[in-house]
């Protein structure tokens, strides 16, 4: 099924994308590992890198901009509250260190 779905996809896109149409080449870099994790999964739906960076275009065409927001990501509370006391401790001088995570442990009572 997901099989007859992914050919279907790729022979819809290829229809789609490159059909009667003059292309150009571009070139354009990305990281090594973006690239290795995008290449898989847009080869499990059926579609080259080329195809999605085509559709990703028309979409940008057809918004007149981005096709999603650019946005910071919210974060919990106690999450930005934990950074900045984690902020607040590497600056002060007095703060107690551990020069191992075991000995660290070893102050909590935690035992491996």
């Amino acid at each position: 099924m997901i099989e007859n779905t992914c050919k279907h996809l790729q022979s819809l896109a290829n229809q789609c994308i490159f059909d009667d149409m003059s292309t150009v080449a571009k070139n354009f870099r990305i990281d090594s590992e973006l690239n290795a994790q995008a290449t898989t999964l847009l080869e499990g739906l059926g579609l080259s890198m080329s195809q999605a960076v085509s559709i990703f275009l028309r979409q940008v065409v057809l918004h007149r901009g981005l096709p999603f927001k650019i946005e910071y990501p919210e974060y919990p509370k106690e999450l930005m509250e934990a950074i900045e006391e984690g902020d607040r401790l590497a600056r002060d001088s007095q703060a107690k260190t551990y020069s191992s995570h075991e000995e660290l442990l070893e102050e909590l009572g935690i035992k491996l």
